[in-house]
Parts: structure tokens; C-alpha cells; sequence
């Protein structure tokens, strides 16, 4: 599955040992963070994607996606306890960076975060960093082939899934993120 493609900073100057270093690069600070947003953030402005842009989570219409048995295991759920679910598309500029799943369990969120996730384009990350929450990464996968050259700005290229939790370690979400191309985009300089 391709994401759909929006504007975009040429590519075709990028080696492919260039597009590897700067995908090694992403998906490290990734795996050493806790919050995906605020790597993304810092990236996007290293990057000089858009200057006055910010992150956006756009919502991708479709079916509810309920947690599997394994999820609930690791989200720590009480009998009858609701995770809800919410899949956006997080964009810079208009460079379409990832696509997030997100698993999360509303009681463990405060009303006002719960409104903010249900009501806006704020990313997941911002809405809960009050809760200073960890990650606990499940998974690197990735998607294009190391030998494949540079992928274009929407072809799928790693996907994280990773646990967060609560200062108190206790697990408010699972996410399942798939970034593409376009995090190797570049702007002016």
C-alpha cells in the first residue's frame, strides 16, 4: 500500500547511501525516543520542510480497528475496560511523513485529552506529553529494500510499533507507525 502523495521536495538529487544514512538516522532517533511527534518535529526542522508548518494528524477514514488479544495483554486491560482507536496520516508541510495506528485506552487520559484526540489534528504524542510518557519499542520492520534505491516520497519504507506508557508505567497506547519517502525530502536552504 502506497500513501497518497502531496506536495513535495524533489528527491532525485539523493544517493541511495545518502537516502540509507538519513533512514538509519530517523529510525534510530525513533527507537531512542519517546515521543514519535517530537522526533518528527525536530527532523521536519532540521530538515527545513516548511517553515511555518507544524505536525499534523489527519484522520483516515475507515473501519474501527478493535485490539487484538496480544495488544490487550500488553495495554494491561481490566474486564470491561474501552481502548479506542484512532488512525491519522501525520504530515509537515504537506509532506505526508507516516501513517499511525493508534490503540489507546481513554480512561487512562484525562476528559480534556480525550476531547482533543476525538476533536482535532493534534498528534497523539502532543495531546498526552503532560503524562511524560515512555516508549517501549516492539518492533523495527523494514519495508524498502536497502538495495532497491531511493523510494519515492510516498512508498512505504520502516514501520515501528511500540508500547507507551505513563510516568508510572502504565500502558496508555499501542501505535503502529509506517513512515515513507517523503522524511527524506529537504527544503530550502
Amino acid at each position: 500500500m502506497t500513501l497518497p502523495a502531496g506536495p513535495h521536495a524533489p528527491l532525485a538529487s539523493c544517493s541511495t547511501e545518502t537516502a540509507e544514512a538519513l533512514i538509519e538516522t530517523l529510525s534510530a532517533r525513533l527507537l531512542g525516543g519517546d515521543s514519535a511527534t517530537s522526533v518528527l518535529e525536530g527532523w521536519c526542522r532540521e530538515r527545513r520542510l516548511a517553515s511555518s508548518a507544524n505536525l499534523v494528524a489527519t484522520r483516515v477514514v475507515g473501519p474501527e480497528r478493535q485490539p487484538s488479544p496480544v495488544q490487550g495483554q500488553r495495554l494491561d486491560l481490566s474486564d470491561g475496560e474501552v481502548v479506542r482507536y484512532r488512525h491519522v496520516r501525520l504530515s509537515w508541510g504537506g509532506h505526508v511523513l507516516s501513517q499511525a495506528e493508534n490503540w489507546y485506552v481513554p480512561a487512562r487520559l484525562t476528559r480534556e485529552m480525550n476531547l482533543l484526540l476525538d476533536e482535532t489534528e493534534i498528534p497523539f504524542g502532543r495531546v498526552v506529553h503532560t503524562l511524560f510518557p515512555r516508549r517501549r519499542n516492539l518492533r523495527l520492520l523494514r519495508l524498502w529494500p536497502q538495495d532497491a534505491g531511493v523510494p519515492g516520497p510516498s512508498e512505504q519504507v520502516f514501520a515501528i510499533e511500540a508500547i507507551l506508557s505513563d510516568r508510572s508505567g502504565r500502558p496508555i497506547c499501542e501505535v503502529s507507525e509506517t513512515y515513507t519517502g517523503a522524511i527524506l525530502a529537504i527544503g530550502d536552504p
